[in-house]
């Protein structure tokens, strides 16, 4: 018997519409017999008197009905409510065309035959396309070799989702995880439906593989709440996207994704404003430098999507701006991909004039600590000299609005490259007071998360080799947010400036690392190992502080003066200051100490004396 199925679920598509084609022309005349022979009692009775050959007619008319309405052209293993609208659909023509016949004459038909053929074809219908949907599913896809699903929301999206699986041939769905107290021991779609908490002694029992989160429209700090109720679980939790990716109606188990890390951090997004997205940009020629970079070509999305009238990508990166210029093709709007340097003022001025450049976001620099503490000159010639070449530049062809990305590493340094940052903001801001027809900002912010620089990455490939996760220090914190975020940020920062302005992004709480590490490893469906238990999965190992590096950030040097600004997630600082003439002279001795390459000279006679609070660490290995 299986190795029928196991044949007739290899035919090719056409050949098994034939063989449903065929099967219906021989039953429904039987069908049609059987209603007759139970009206009158007997077996033996005439079928349909005065229409020769009736059961031709009947078979034929019954499955060119059914073709029409796409019957055979739907796959029995996807057997769902649009399905049987059409089986309803064919068998209540079927009637109305007996009905017909019987008005005309055609044929002899007592009036209750129509209905008892119509209640006996729809069973045929369903009842055969339902056991051979149960005997192949059975046959060809056995339990034990599927994943065991927990489904948490027991909605629409829920029991969508719960269908598909059971129509797929890797996952097979347990049961529903729900908060609803009214929901708890009903049976939904086959499945019962628990409360977390009895759910979470029950995964065990059930063989349970994955849970899967199916509540596309809930927020980020529920969801957080949700994924921390299931640490220790050693089950791998999956999720639907979003509301508004699930649009369409329908979800599949293509949907199914891992869950997000911005998910651990519990931040709701708040929608930007319109009106500040569009005021640099909107019909404006824009130009980002280091378009290639994480920041840098999250931006250019976002300004593509505020519809400006050119877009310049300046990189130093060949494959970096291939990368971006390939990606952003086709938008029309006009692309122009400079392959250059910021510390090339020249060429930057020539580009700037050529294209008659309104706005530049500057995010070209360094952002690896560790790599530029071992080569600090080329990071303050790239960050610090390239940011005074790139904004001098502006501020000489006219440039409208120049907005410098900064870091919260530039606040009370450990190492060159915040310190470098730091210079690059000092240099920003003494030029703005002089030169206030191009509006120069600052925007500052911690970590965004999937950037070059970022541990998500890092903590991901080693989970996927089975540990151990590296944490520099157990205490570290770090503050993080998504590229996408930051981007939209900074272009509104940038648009409420007035010049030297200092703007901080609203990062949220801070994050211990060892947390997010500790959490990565839940998701993945494997435990923290603990050496003191002697049990668990993945191992996570303190390599200790990297040099220059801090055990937490700062976005604020001095933490009195700020004010709110338009927008909740922005701040403005004041902070202190040089006049352009100072700063200017410190840049022309930072330009001659760099070209004698006296690092050292650099760190003790620049930065310790014009950057507050920097302490550089292990300076003497520099």
């Amino acid at each position: 018997m299986k190795d029928i199925i196991r044949y007739l679920a290899s035919l090719p598509r056409r050949q098994k519409q034939v063989v449903f084609v065929a099967m219906d022309v021989c039953v429904l005349p039987l069908i049609m017999w059987l209603v007759y022979a139970i009206r009158l009692a007997k077996p033996n009775v005439p079928v349909m008197q005065g229409l020769d050959f009736w059961y031709l007619y009947v078979g034929m008319f019954g499955v060119l009905i059914f073709a029409l309405l796409g019957i055979y052209s739907a796959i029995v293993r996807s057997f769902n409510e649009d399905y049987l609208l059409r089986i309803s659909i064919a068998t209540f023509l079927q009637i109305v065309g007996l009905y017909a016949i019987k008005k005309l004459d055609l044929a002899f038909i007592p009036m209750s035959i129509p209905l008892m053929y119509g209640f006996l074809l729809f069973s045929w219908m369903w009842w055969s396309r339902a056991l051979i949907r149960l005997l192949t599913v059975r046959t060809l896809y056995k339990k034990q070799n599927r994943k065991r699903v927990a489904i948490y929301g027991a909605g629409l999206a829920g029991q969508q989702m719960a269908a598909a699986l059971n129509r797929s041939d890797d996952y097979l769905p347990i049961c529903f995880i729900d908060d609803k107290k009214s929901l708890h021991g009903r049976v939904l779609g086959g499945l019962r439906v628990f409360a977390p908490k009895r759910a979470l002694s029950l995964l065990s029992k059930y063989h349970v593989d994955e849970i899967l989160l199916a509540m596309p429209s809930v927020t980020r700090s529920r969801k957080s709440e949700i994924l921390q109720s299931f640490d220790g679980s050693k089950v791998k939790i999956m999720e639907l996207p979003g509301v508004t990716q699930l649009v369409g109606g329908r979800v599949s188990v293509s949907d199914i994704k891992e869950v997000d890390i911005i998910d651990l951090l519990g931040r709701d997004s708040v929608p930007p404003k319109p009106e500040l997205l569009r005021k640099n940009i909107e019909n404006k020629v824009v130009m980002v430098t280091g378009a290639g970079g994480s920041i840098g070509s999250e931006l250019c999305r976002q300004i593509i999507k505020n519809q400006p009238k050119m877009l310049v990508l300046y990189e130093i990166s060949e494959f970096g701006l291939y990368s971006i210029d390939r990606e952003l093709q086709g938008q029309n709007i006009d692309i122009v991909p400079i392959l250059g340097s910021v510390t090339n003022q020249d060429k930057l001025e020539r580009i700037l004039q050529q294209y008659h450049v309104q706005t530049v976001y500057h995010a070209a620099a360094y952002k690896h600590v560790p790599l530029i503490e071992a080569n600090p000159f080329e990071g303050i010639y790239n960050t610090s000299i390239g940011t005074a070449r790139s904004v001098d530049a502006a501020v000489n062809q006219g440039v409208e609005t120049f907005v410098l990305i900064s870091t919260d590493k530039a606040v009370r340094p450990t190492n060159v490259m915040g310190a470098s940052k730091r210079m690059a903001e000092l240099y920003c801001q003494g030029l703005a007071s002089t030169h206030p027809k191009t509006q120069i900002s600052i925007v500052r912010f911690g970590n965004v998360l999937g950037s070059s620089g970022s541990v998500v990455p890092l903590f991901k490939k080693q989970i996927a080799k089975g540990g151990p996760v590296t944490v520099t220090h157990p205490d570290v914190t770090r503050y993080f947010m998504t590229i996408p975020e930051a981007a939209q940020l900074v272009i509104q920062a940038g648009a409420m400036g007035i010049g030297g302005d200092v703007f901080l992004l609203d990062m949220g709480e801070p994050v211990k690392i060892v947390d997010l590490a500790k959490q990565m490893i839940t998701l993945s469906g494997f435990s923290h190992y603990e050496q003191s238990k002697n049990n668990g999965d993945i191992e996570i190992k303190y390599t200790g502080l990297r040099p220059g590096e801090k055990l937490y950030e700062e976005l604020l040097i001095d933490q009195e003066n700020v004010e709110k600004t338009e927008h909740e997630r922005i701040l403005k600082s004041f902070e202190t200051s040089y006049s352009f003439s100072e700063i200017s002279s410190v840049f022309i001795e930072l330009v001659r100490e760099s070209k004698l390459g006296d690092n050292q000279r650099i760190i003790t006679n620049i930065l310790n004396t014009y950057v507050e609070g920097y302490a550089a660490i292990n300076s003497s290995d520099v």
